[in-house]
């Protein structure tokens, strides 16, 4: 197991690298000049410009900057600067992030425990009217875009109900974050379910399952163990990629409600171009998703005993 890990990370190195200088050649090929967006409609001088530029590092060939900037990240946790306010992106990473966590946490915890238990309900009822009522419902959720569920939540629950408030306060409670979650995670919920309910009737079916049967063990135990264990398999891969895509794929939800969070940092920085805020903040997410597939792959020697990691 230990030879395995090390493997593993040894094999995310190039994989960071290549992540990071693709995301940083996407960002600094938007169009538009960061530097005069900051002086706004007032503008500024040719030699201000200039040496606004020089000063932030912008004047040096692309390759350069990520040379630069991959060596201030690595060796002192320096993900530079807004270029909007002088902020460093730390500071605005360390603002933005707990919300999003927060939020990320709400929405994984719903799909979680909704869409295994509406699964589980499917896969042991397959065929039958509870199995063909979550199938609809799945399948109505994920029709519908997350931007229109997001109005929808918002238009009944906060304009015509009053049961919520229309937008999420600077430094949200968890209550707050409730709608939201729901929001964020319900597409998500639908696919688990959907999985789940797949996996759990295609493994009734299996051979082990009525071995156990006919041994005579419990009810519980054949379920809880032998079928649950191999058939969260496939469960526990979709969450744990999912876990980064809630992360990062909050920009809507986050925009619908008013969440100071990733999700609008990155809207907002594309929109000005803010290259180093933008760049440290899906670094981050890309480090999220390399830690969270590592996790995943050691949780199956977990749940399925066959699987061995040499």
């Amino acid at each position: 197991m230990g030879r395995y890990v090390a493997r593993r990370l040894l094999q995310m190195i190039p994989v960071f690298l290549g992540t990071t200088l693709l995301i940083f050649l996407m960002v600094h090929s938007l169009p538009g000049d960061p530097v005069l967006a900051m002086f706004g409609d007032k503008g500024a001088d040719p030699a201000t410009l200039a040496a606004k530029r020089h000063e932030l590092g912008l004047d040096k060939p692309t390759w350069q900057q990520y040379l630069f900037y991959m060596r201030d990240m690595l060796l002192h946790l320096d993900f530079g600067t807004q270029i909007r306010n002088g902020l460093p992106v730390t500071d605005v990473l360390g603002d933005a992030f707990p919300i999003t966590l927060q939020l990320a946490t709400l929405a994984f915890a719903i799909e979680l425990i909704f869409g295994i238990g509406l699964g589980v309900i499917g896969g042991l009822r397959a065929g039958r009217l509870a199995d063909n009522l979550i199938l609809i419902f799945t399948l109505l959720i994920i029709s519908i875009p997350v931007f229109v569920l997001g109005f929808i939540i918002k238009m009944v629950f906060a304009f015509n109900l009053g049961w919520i408030d229309p937008n999420v306060s600077t430094e949200p409670e968890w209550g707050e974050l409730i709608a939201p979650a729901i929001v964020l995670g319900f597409l998500s919920l639908a696919y688990v379910a959907r999985l789940t309910r797949t996996s759990m009737a295609e493994n009734l079916r299996a051979d082990y399952m009525r071995t156990a049967v006919a041994k005579g063990l419990p009810r519980r135990r054949v379920i809880g163990v032998h079928l649950m264990r191999n058939s969260m398999i496939p469960v526990i891969t979709f969450l744990g990629t999912d876990i980064g895509a809630l992360m990062g794929g909050a920009i809507v939800t986050e925009s619908i409600f008013n969440i100071k969070g990733v999700g609008g940092v990155i809207a907002e920085s594309i929109s000005r171009r803010e290259g180093a805020t933008l760049v440290g903040l899906v670094t981050i997410l890309v480090i999220v998703y390399l830690v969270t597939s590592l996790l995943i792959d050691l949780l199956y020697a977990v749940l399925d005993p066959r699987i061995r990691y040499a």
